[in-house]
């Protein structure tokens, strides 16, 4: 599978991965795919794509106000697989995850979507508001399918909670380094490091840490301590100070997401060399 195949590569080049999020259709489509197209040469390793959808409970202003741009342009959960499936014609490699919501999944119908989303060429799914404990409905069809099973352990999780989080999980697990909303905190790296180590006593998967990553500095912080750095916000606030007055992308928004991108892929590639 490709996630595992591309964590495996990394471990051997003895360095994390830089996982980029961005929201589908955010600012439009053009524009988004364009950003889409270039993640991996500015410096993804995996890239997760954000399902719109008009609720975005636990991610902050930056991801939710990307999540209204995207909606207000037309973007839907058929176009965000058909993002997909048009990068998928130029790049077999890149692993490509969704995240969002259950929402416009059942909306789609669960079995439609699980099939959709693997002839588009998705790997994985992380969808916030499915606890292992509903995992029935979505998580493990979508596993049995194929689909990688993405789950997220935060500060709180405690070594009863962790292996129940990871029972089921696969690609990665990924490790919310501070409480509350995405976007408005900075981590600790310290703390960061031990809730790590902890965490590995529970799973082999590889652990990426994300919430509250914005410069390469602290990219490169983060990778010194985890298999990856999740890096969401500060790209699509870059979306949002690259649009006009009639809120349309300027010409050079994608580009100018795509240089913060390289950034944040030198320090989490220099990291381990200092």
């Amino acid at each position: 599978m490709r996630l595992d195949r591309r964590f495996a590569s990394l471990r051997a080049e003895g360095r994390a991965a830089l996982v980029t999020f961005v929201t589908a259709g955010d600012p439009d489509m053009e524009t988004c795919c364009a950003i889409l197209d270039g993640l991996p040469s500015a410096g993804a390793d995996v890239i997760e794509l954000g399902m719109p959808f008009s609720d975005p409970m636990a991610d902050g202003p930056a991801i939710q106000a990307s999540s209204l741009r995207a909606l207000k342009a037309g973007s839907n959960l058929r176009k965000t697989l058909a993002m997909v499936s048009n990068f998928r014609k130029h790049d077999a490699d890149t692993p490509i995850v969704l995240m969002g919501y259950f929402n416009p999944i059942h909306s789609h119908g669960v079995t439609t979507f699980i099939n959709d989303a693997l002839v588009a060429g998705v790997d994985g799914l992380i969808v916030v508001d499915m606890p292992p404990e509903e995992e029935a409905e979505l998580c493990l069809p979508a596993r049995a399918a194929g689909l990688n099973i993405i789950y997220l352990s935060a500060p709180t999780s405690d070594d009863a909670r962790l292996p129940v989080i990871s029972r089921h999980a696969s690609g990665f697990l990924y490790y919310v380094s501070i409480t509350g909303i995405t976007g408005t905190l900075a981590p600790n790296v310290s703390e960061v490091e031990q809730s790590v180590i902890r965490i590995r006593r529970h799973t082999d998967l590889p652990i990426a840490v994300g919430f509250g990553i914005r410069s390469a500095e602290q990219a490169a912080a983060v990778s010194r301590v985890a298999d990856g750095v999740v890096v969401g916000s500060v790209l699509v606030e870059t979306v949002r100070a690259n649009l006009d007055a009639n809120a349309c992308a300027t010409p050079g928004c994608a580009a100018a997401v795509l240089s913060v991108v390289g950034e944040l892929a030198l320090g989490v590639r220099m990291a381990r060399q200092s």
